[in-house]
């Protein structure tokens, strides 16, 4: 998004968190089919907030030398600092689909980015960059004090080419209160990990595999054992749709998923939601008790076909908005929904799960 997208206000946009932190900020401006109004759009941004340190711009998508010059002209006499412009290249071009760039896990693209990076270091004044980055003031900041803490219970985490959007401090909070991760794959693994006291299955796209999900019959099983058995489960957005009893595709195909959830997702041509909300637990659950609130962010293309026997665990509010609407699913050991919840800023959600966990490993006992 932009730099001054974020939230209601513009809470949690780069030009919010570049205050915060001090920051200098360059701008990236697309000049493709762009002349002298490049130079405005630069003006519009640096105008737009005089608080933020507003170091220069980018061009990308430039087509010649001459179109270059032209903009860099325009910024000279507002004296917009100009730090590189990067040629047109379709090898800069990387492969989209519809919640964006399509995955590391699908796709090596190790050799592609070091070739884009020496193509750009050469366009652009990388020792300006530094210069201007360390232009600004030190930031004092003191790392909360962490102990290690023995494992105390064994959580797996599904983690493949279907599912693959984690927060990697998500996973440290939950070893900051003892969880040990361990990881799986839907697609190739035919069972669960071992003596496991809790699962997670985050989003990703289940969509572009479901007939592999589908066609893996055993651990499709072994989840929903695991379920009626009330291990606890934390599920978001893929991991919600793969919970379901079934997954209709883009071409309209329905593929049969673990049959934990009433209902099933069917994917839309348009994107259904995106963006930030605050969510109140309607009930007591495995990450938090009735009244608890979590803040988390949306984003699919896919939507709930409703089951009125389905329990919605929250009451929702776009923080930017104000619309209201409840959502998800709970049972006494499950909590599932389209919701991304990052667990370095819902701390209590991540103690109540591994919680969670560590009781259901001493009834297992």
């Amino acid at each position: 998004m932009g730099l001054y997208d974020g939230g209601r206000g513009g809470i949690s946009s780069t030009a919010d968190i570049a205050k915060i932190l001090n920051a200098p900020v360059i701008l990236i401006i697309d000049a493709k089919s762009m002349g002298a109004s490049a130079a405005a759009v630069a003006l519009g941004f640096r105008e737009f907030d005089r608080s933020i340190n507003f170091a220069g711009v980018i061009l990308n998508r430039v087509g010649s030398e001459s179109h270059e010059k032209m903009i860099r002209d325009e910024l000279d006499k507002i004296g917009i600092k100009c730090f590189g412009a990067v040629r047109r290249d379709p090898e800069f071009i990387f492969p989209e689909r519809h919640l964006g760039l399509v995955p590391t896990e699908e796709n090596n693209f190790s050799a592609a980015i070091k070739n884009v990076g020496e193509k750009i270091s050469r366009q652009i004044n990388l020792d300006a960059i530094i210069n201007a980055a360390n232009g600004a003031p030190d930031f004092n900041f003191t790392p909360p004090a962490t102990e290690k803490i023995s494992p105390l219970c064994k959580i797996a985490v599904a983690r493949d080419k279907a599912f693959g959007f984690y927060y990697e401090e998500s996973l440290n909070e939950l070893k900051k209160f003892g969880a040990e991760i361990v990881f799986f794959s839907p697609l190739e693994d035919e069972s669960l990990p071992e003596n496991i006291s809790g699962l997670i299955l985050g989003g990703g796209f289940p969509e572009m595999f479901a007939a592999r999900l589908e066609e893996n019959k055993k651990i499709r099983a072994a989840i929903k054992s695991a379920a009626e058995k009330k291990l606890p489960i934390f599920a978001e957005c893929g991991g919600f749709m793969y919970l379901m009893n079934t997954l209709k595709n883009f071409d309209g195909k329905i593929f049969e998923m673990c049959g934990v959830i009433p209902g099933g997702a069917e994917m839309t041509e348009k994107l259904q939601t995106v963006g930030y909300v605050e969510a109140t637990l309607t009930g007591d659950c495995v990450i938090g008790r009735a009244g608890d609130k979590i803040r988390a962010h949306e984003f699919h293309f896919s939507r709930e076909i409703e089951n009125s026997g389905a329990a919605k665990i929250f009451d929702c509010e776009k923080l930017r908005t104000g619309k209201k609407y409840f959502a998800g699913f709970a049972e006494k050991n499950i909590v599932a929904s389209y919701l991304h919840i990052h667990f370095a800023g819902q701390s209590d959600a991540a103690k109540n799960f591994v919680n969670a966990c560590i009781n259901f490993r001493d009834k297992m006992s």
